[in-house]
């Protein structure tokens, strides 16, 4: 019994050392020493209640999870507090592994499930279903296969019937913009919703986790924070490449992640470049994001092209003539986005202008757009553009007026510099109004809930794209 506890602490120091300093590894656990074993509560000596209060206030999850992985989920932390000057006076306090609060009396016994868990989204209790953030329209049949994305897709369809069983575990998806990641993620979500209704799937961009985090912590409600997404069977992180230099994000992040691997959960992360060139991001997390299956979607080819434009005709109910499908299939080269917005941007016309969807037409279309726009799209060209439809001056943008209108031209320069175009957030932000780059993805953020949310200015966002010759 002595020698099983002795291997059983053993084990659970070796994931902790994983995740705390080396100096506070040799003060707080170093010195604990495991006493027995006796089915699922494993009991360990500390020298002080001090001690005990400090390690079950500030590592009370790290514990949690170290001994779930090495024991159990019904695993018990039992402490024997013997005073070093007399070694007579003892306190004992039990502790679940399921524990998410400080313990308030000498013997305790949690239950997350009455811990009063918060939603980031909304209040929520262990009993309520989480809403899945999913969007319905991303779905596997619509995701068309091709060399470009194969295994990724196939990987994704093994994962949706057995999520954190495989060994792909993170499944990370990379590629470049506008080729299908966040659809395929989003998609496994669904499938996964679809044959287990009961398992609790969130999709979460990068961008929202990060301004969740920022909001716990000035509320204080970090525990509430972690205990949430912890609670969660498959997480769907959207473009994990924006943790890049946000080292207590990353810190948290690390923690989910490894109570979610740990406890079966299935991560889904998406990127835009594979984690060997990922930069701005700590090693741990790194390690662990190569753990599972890395998979790339490519450009399509030719085919594969062909058959996006065709389904996507056949669900919009559009007759595309063939000369035209190929024409687009040929011509259009970045990415899925931009063949799909070529042909809303055909279809509008010849719906507006009441003529024909002709070969004609779509090169005139093309012309105008995706020919030229590599030279034309830079960030000078975004700020005058958005100046002009807005009827200020390139100066007026680049004050430090809080005017609504001003504002949210900055903040639409801002977003449309950033995804379509290569500058750094640190340049676009000191070229449009001298901010710097977290200013650049909080207003990245505000366009995309005020497009959902707020009709005025979602025409005023899709106008800006025709005059930029922008189609997503």
């Amino acid at each position: 019994m002595m020698r099983d506890c002795k291997n059983i602490w053993k084990k659970c120091l070796d994931l902790i050392r994983e995740q705390v300093p080396p100096r506070t590894f040799k003060t707080w656990f170093e010195p604990v020493c495991p006493i027995k074993l006796e089915g699922d509560i494993l009991t360990i000596q500390v020298g002080s209640s001090y001690v005990y209060e400090y390690i079950e206030e500030h590592f009370v999850e790290i514990l949690r999870d170290a001994l779930k992985a090495t024991i159990g989920k019904n695993a018990k932390l039992q402490y024997s507090v013997v005073m070093a000057n007399n070694p007579n006076v003892k306190t004992t306090a039990t502790i679940s592994s399921a524990a998410v609060e400080k313990p308030t009396s000498a013997i305790v016994a949690l239950d997350k499930r009455n811990a009063g868990l918060k939603n980031p989204f909304h209040s929520v209790n262990h009993t309520v279903e989480i809403d899945s953030q999913l969007n319905t329209a991303y779905t596997m049949d619509n995701f068309i296969e091709g060399s470009c994305n194969r295994l990724a897709k196939s990987a994704g369809m093994t994962i949706a019937k057995n999520s954190g069983k495989t060994s792909f575990n993170p499944f990370l998806i990379y590629g470049g913009s506008g080729l299908g990641k966040t659809h395929l993620a989003q998609a496994i979500g669904l499938e996964v919703k679809r044959n287990t209704p009961s398992k609790a799937v969130l999709y979460v961009s990068v961008n929202l986790f990060q301004t969740q985090f920022t909001e716990a912590v000035r509320r204080n409600e970090i525990n509430d924070f972690l205990h949430f997404y912890q609670l969660i069977d498959v997480l769907i992180l959207d473009d994990i490449h924006e943790l890049a230099g946000k080292t207590a994000t990353q810190n948290t992040f690390f923690h989910i992640f490894n109570h979610l691997q740990q406890s079966g959960k299935q991560l889904i992360l998406t990127c835009d470049k594979p984690p060997v060139e990922l930069t701005g991001i700590e090693d741990r997390l790194l390690s662990r994001f190569k753990w599972g299956l890395s998979a790339e979607i490519k450009s399509p080819e030719f085919e594969t092209k062909k058959e996006i434009v065709i389904s996507k005709a056949r669900r919009d109910g559009i007759d595309f003539p063939e000369d035209v499908v190929n024409y687009l299939c040929k011509n259009v080269q970045n990415n899925v986005r931009e063949l799909e917005g070529t042909m809303i941007s055909l279809l509008a016309q010849s719906t507006f202008n009441k003529k024909d969807i002709t070969l004609e037409l779509a090169k005139d279309i093309l012309g105008k757009t995706v020919k030229n726009r590599s030279k034309e799209l830079t960030v000078d060209k975004i700020q005058n553009v958005v100046c002009e439809y807005f009827h200020i001056s390139p100066a007026e943008l680049q004050t430090k007026t809080r005017k609504r209108e001003i504002v949210q031209a900055r903040y639409l320069a801002m977003y449309f510099c950033k995804n379509y175009t290569k500058a750094s957030l640190t340049f676009i932000g000191n070229q449009i109004g001298k901010k710097d780059h977290t200013t650049v993805l909080y207003a990245c953020k505000v366009v995309s809930d005020l497009v959902d949310t707020d009709r005025k200015f979602k025409a005023h966002f899709e106008e800006l794209q025709k005059m930029l010759y922008i189609n997503v």
